[in-house]
This record gives structure tokens, sequence and C-alpha cells, in this order.
């Protein structure tokens, strides 16, 4: 098999302080893949901006006048993580056959990528960077990841246990990818489902470099319940379940207090009153709270909105510095757009 054109997909949002070292050391891992003659010196490095308030897009763009194999995509606005890593796998599917995305803040062993590639060129059409531990967590963070998967099995979910979304697709798995048109696209439980043909590289992940983490405990909560809305109804029967059990259970408290009031054993009291009126008034608003969560996703689904909008792609867009003196209005006016 001939060197292979690999594109690694980098989503960055507010990555200013990393992202200078990302970009040096991603180079000079692809530098040393096309010395080996594992990957086509037609690799490139795509960075994309998901909306950022520093000087990301800066720091893009002037690594792309600089180095060649660097290029850069800016999103109109913050479109979240999943889907800048989308419109990463999409724009750079058509220069390159097999596409690895990795993060920006140098977590992930970029050593694995020697891996992914050694096992694409083996005929692989997805590779998965999995965890060996979670020793860099913290302890509530390594239960509650942990928590998430068991939960997502439970619910017959197919995920790969400790794998984010440090992977390999081929250029075909990325194609078939773009087939699903869902606005709530959870890739960790689509891509398990394109068939193709999958391995796993597993890898020590480190500590972040510089910057803080672009996922609080309040996107973790509303990424989990995405996964979970996205891909089960499990949640839904439970609930019918428990509607169930709490009507058998109430027609026997029933049968049994009005067996007291023949008895004449009954007495006034309101603490089970109230206690049965909060528990059931809380589980009916959890209920519908979390059918709502359903109802939100279809009202999403049915208005087609786009995931993302892209404002600026430096991959099919010359660079100002290769403007002919000859260029369009357009075309200087583009110039201007481009820089930062």
């Amino acid at each position: 098999m001939s060197e292979p054109v690999v594109a690694i997909v980098v989503p960055c949002y507010n990555e200013e302080e990393v992202l200078p070292e990302t970009i040096r050391r991603l180079q000079a891992l692809r530098g040393e893949l096309v010395e080996e003659k594992m990957i086509s010196p037609k690799s490139a490095l795509l960075f994309v901006d998901d909306g950022s308030h520093d000087d990301t897009w800066k720091i893009i763009y002037k690594a792309s006048l600089c180095h060649p194999e660097v290029k850069g995509l800016k999103l109109a606005r913050n479109a979240g993580h999943q889907n800048a890593l989308l419109a990463g796998l999409f724009a750079a599917k058509t220069h390159a056959d097999c596409l690895i995305s990795i993060d920006a803040d140098l977590q992930d062993d970029l050593s694995a990528i020697r891996e992914f590639v050694q096992k694409f060129r083996e005929g692989y059409d997805i590779v998965c960077g999995v965890r060996r531990r979670r020793d860099t967590d913290t302890w509530f963070k390594r239960h509650t990841a942990q928590g998430f998967y068991r939960l997502m099995k439970m619910f017959g979910v197919d995920l790969v246990y400790n794998h984010a979304d440090y992977r390999l697709m081929s250029r075909r798995a990325v194609e078939a990818l773009e087939q699903f048109g869902e606005v709530n696209l959870f890739l960790r439980g689509i891509v398990p489902l394109l068939g193709f043909r999958s391995a796993v590289v597993y890898y020590d992940r480190k500590e972040r470099l510089a910057g803080k983490t672009k996922y609080p405990l309040k996107k973790m909560i509303a990424f989990a319940l995405d996964g979970v809305t996205s891909f089960s109804v499990t949640p839904i029967r439970f609930i019918s379940l428990i509607g169930f059990l709490s009507f058998v259970v109430s027609l026997i408290f029933g049968a049994y207090f009005l067996f007291l009031k023949w008895a004449g054993h009954t007495e006034t009291g309101w603490t089970s009153l109230i206690t049965s009126i909060w528990l059931l008034g809380g589980m009916q608003l959890i209920a519908l709270g979390l059918i709502g969560e359903y109802v939100g996703k279809i009202y999403k689904e049915t208005k087609r909105r786009p995931r993302y909008i892209v404002d600026l792609d430096l991959w099919n867009w010359p660079l100002p510095q290769r403007l002919s003196p000859s260029a369009s209005s357009e075309e200087a006016e583009a110039e201007k757009r481009l820089r930062p």
C-alpha cells in the first residue's frame, strides 16, 4: 500500500495557551511519519476554530501562512465540540485517505497516531484510541465517567469503553458518517454503528499541558444526557415501569387502608399523606422533564437547522500571499476577511 494522505483534525475553542505547542508537536510528528514513509508528504493538519473569543484563530492563521501543511477552518459561531469535529472531518475528507481526530489539549498520546496509521495500512477503516487507565482524572471525574459507560451499556448503547474522540477514520467511513442527517449527533455512539472493520489502540492519557478544560461538570452532564436520549428510549420505558409499579403499590395500600377503616383502626395523620404527595409529585416532574428532553430533540430535528456554519476555510481558499495581482474584487474582499 502506498503512503496514505492523512489529515489530522483538531477542534479548538479558546486554546491560545496550548495551541502553539500543539501545532509544533503535530508538525514534528507529521514530519517524522513522512520521513519514515508511513504517510504521504501531502498530509496536513486542520485546526477548526469553534467560535473562539481569544487569539486561537490568529494563531491558526499565522501558522498557515508559514507552513503549507497547516490548514484552518473558522466557524461563524460556537457550534460545540462535536459539531466542530464534524466540520473538520467533512471539510478534509476530499483531501485525505484517512482522517485522525484529536483534541487540542495534548492529553492524548501523539505516539498512538503511528499505530493508527499502521492499523489503517492493514485494512482497518476505524481505529479507536482507548485509555488504559484514568489515573490523571480526579476521583469524581473517574467514577462519573465509569458510571456513564455502565449506564449506556445498561440502556443498550454500543460504546467503546474509555474511548472519547481520539480516532482514525477512513474516507469512506467519514462519507458514511455524513449520511447521518440528525442534528443531535452523538459521535461515540454513531461510529460503532457504521459497521466497518475496526481496531483499538491503547494509550496512556496525560495531564493537560496548559489552559483550562472545556468540559466542566455542567457540559459533562449535558453531554451524557444527549448520549442517553439520542440512542435509547429505555429511560421512558423505565418511567412507565415505575408508573405501573406505583399504581400496583397504590392499589395494595388502598386495599390495606380500607381494611383498617372497616376494622376501626384508622387514625388521623398528615405525615403519610404529605410524603406520598411529594413523592408522586416529584416522580411526575422527573417524568415530564425526561419526556420533554425527547420532545425537545424532536423539535430540533424537525427544524433541520445546520449543525454549523463555516465562516472561513483556509484549505479550499487561496491564502493572501498566493493571490495574483489580477485577483477579482471578491477575492480581495475575502483576503481582508481572512486576516484576523
